[in-house]
């Protein structure tokens, strides 16, 4: 039998990592690799797959007709030096970005390496924003932040209503309907500009420390950070990530994907590591959603990509249709060298159910699932878990190039990084940057982990929740609130879509449901008695008050995007829900009990 994929060193780097202790109890993890030369900046992979690989697919998104409007690597940087020359011409005022507000899209990525192509930096901004909501404030003091020189968008009279009242003085840009836009430019106008000399001369001018993107963080408190993104931070990255995973340079990846570019998981962890290696991009306009979930389904049975990234709610919104439909499975599974969540956050349930149908579909070829881990201001990735996985909750050992430390904090090791992928602080806010980073000049991503095997620390990192989500019940014991809901999760799975831990000074942990689909087909009864049911069994395990909830309320209406409560990922925002809820909150604890509560049993 043939070397499983992930065993081969051929295809990933051997887990190794030196150990660093210090006196203090803290020590630091640190990849023995040195981390290889990497390209000044991102337009030199541009620049490279045009002239190397000309005729190959760089990126596809379906057009009206249900077909794909595609671009070859040749075409892809025909487009990006007119869109380039488009902007020199419009002599915008200097450090002032240009503002996308809109989803994934052909034109979006021809304007973003346009940009970037001359030395303007991007910031993709979530369309929730605009197009969930008609409160324009959040979107308004974004605006004001960044202080944009252009503000682009799809569809004028989806984002026009937005821009009509945000007082900001920037060329305005849409690919459909600018004419109903008073001075809007149409997108295509930027497409028919002859390329000058002027777009390689301010191409040869950027330097891997200039900025390179924006993206935004805590945006659903209404005060975001911007954080810095530069070009050396982007490709040091990718070229860590090539250190381990070594199949690449040899099996370009195709991927089909959906994660918007206003989050680094999907704009620069995915999207560049196909622009890196030549590979190709389908566009997926669907979502993990009711309605739009049909259209994942559909693209990656056509396209049957080689890797395959989502976050957590993304598979389970895939997995029925999977499971009930074995030459759809196989279609899917058919090209794919991996599976890959995001962080720690893949519930156990779901990692066996995708396994279950990989293994059924490829029983002699099996799949390899794998994450890793970081944040906006890593750009993104610290670990990488490039080695066989058993289970979820690892999350692999530092990059090249990067050293994590762990720092006894409480209960718990909490974990920082330090490294030429670390942001250099956020836009105009140099408290906040301050603030972000020790005496020693390690980022303080807020995060707890802990060793899998405190013997052999080249068996990973586990991931151990967020420092400050964590809390404190009124008998003295912590809860580690991204631990417990994973626990709870896999306990109720297939019931619950998501759970929010509840519980700070109060003498018991419990939870707020969100169901899933199949959860809501079952009769009330039957559903109060699975969850009872399953709420104790979790009890039974033992581990004490911290490792189980005692009741749980079900919510009647799902996580609101439009109040913060979920995330344009798909991320379930435990602090917002747990703000706009406190009503529910307050019937968990009630005595005599919510008629609505459930307890374990």
């Amino acid at each position: 039998m043939a070397i499983p994929f992930f065993d081969d060193p051929q295809n990933l780097a051997p887990p190794r990592v030196a150990r660093i202790p210090f006196d203090d109890d803290s020590f630091v993890l640190r990849s023995p690799e040195p981390l290889k030369p990497y390209a000044r900046c991102v337009g030199e992979w541009i620049e490279r797959w045009a002239a190397e690989t000309p005729d190959a697919l760089a990126v596809a998104e379906r057009d009206a007709q249900g077909g794909w409007r595609r671009l070859s690597w040749r075409e892809l940087r025909r487009a990006v030096g007119a869109v380039a020359q488009s902007l020199l011409g419009l002599k915008l005022p200097p450090q002032r970005p240009v503002v996308v507000l809109s989803d994934n899209s052909v034109d979006h990525l021809l304007l973003m390496l346009g940009a970037m192509h001359v030395g303007r930096a991007v910031c993709t901004v979530s369309s929730a924003y605009c197009r969930l909501t008609q409160d324009y404030s959040k979107i308004h003091g974004i605006l004001a932040t960044l202080g944009p020189a252009l503000v682009y968008a799809s569809d004028a009279p989806v984002y026009g209503p937005a821009l009509h009242t945000a007082g900001i003085d920037a060329v305005t840009v849409f690919s459909q309907g600018a004419e109903t836009f008073p001075g809007a430019l149409a997108f295509d106008t930027l497409l028919r500009t002859a390329e000058s000399p002027a777009v390689m001369q301010a191409y040869q001018a950027i330097l891997p420390d200039d900025h390179a993107k924006y993206l935004l963080t805590s945006g659903s408190t209404g005060h975001p950070k911007v954080v810095i993104n530069s070009h050396r931070m982007l490709c040091a990255n990718m070229q860590m990530m090539a250190q381990v995973w070594r199949f690449l340079e040899r099996e370009k990846p195709v991927l089909v994907d959906w994660l918007p570019w206003s989050h680094t998981f999907g704009g620069n962890h995915n999207l560049n590591l196909v622009l890196r290696h030549g590979g190709t991009l389908y566009i997926d306009e669907g979502r993990p959603a009711p309605g739009l979930v049909d259209k994942t389904i559909r693209n990656l049975r056509e396209v049957q990509p080689t890797l395959w990234f989502n976050v957590p709610r993304g598979f389970e919104m895939v997995l029925p249709a999977l499971e009930a439909d074995e030459a759809l499975a196989r279609e899917v599974f058919a090209r794919l060298r991996m599976v890959f969540y995001a962080g720690a956050a893949l519930p156990q349930a779901t990692w066996e159910r995708l396994e279950a149908v990989a293994r059924r579909v490829r029983p002699d070829d099996p799949v390899w699932f794998t994450t890793s881990w970081g944040s906006t201001e890593t750009s993104p990735a610290i670990t990488s878990a490039h080695f066989r996985l058993d289970r979820a909750g690892v999350i692999g050992l530092p990059l090249p190039g990067l050293e994590l430390k762990f720092v006894p904090n409480a209960q718990k090791l909490e974990l920082r990084v330090r490294g030429v992928t670390i942001f250099p602080g956020y836009r105009n806010a140099p408290h906040l940057t301050a603030q972000a980073f020790d005496d020693e000049g390690y980022y303080r991503i807020g995060d707890a982990g802990y060793l899998a095997d405190e013997a052999r620390p080249e068996a990973g990192v586990v991931f151990n929740g967020r420092v400050a989500e964590d809390f404190k019940l009124t008998t003295g014991t912590w809860v580690s609130v991204g631990t417990l809901r994973i626990r709870v999760v896999s306990a109720l799975a297939p019931l619950a879509q998501d759970v929010v831990i509840t519980g700070h000074d109060r003498a018991q942990a419990c939870a707020l449901i969100f169901l899933s689909p199949q959860a809501k087909e079952l009769p009330p009864d039957e559903l109060r008695r699975r969850i009872a049911q399953a709420l104790g069994a979790l009890q039974a395990e033992g581990g004490g008050s911290s490792q189980a909830v005692a009741r749980a309320l079900v919510l009647a209406e799902p996580p609101s995007a439009d109040a913060g409560e979920i995330t344009d990922k798909g991320y379930v925002n435990q602090r917002a829900v747990l703000q706009r809820r406190a009503t529910e909150v307050e019937a968990l604890y009630a005595e005599p009990g919510d008629e609505r509560v459930i307890r374990a049993g």
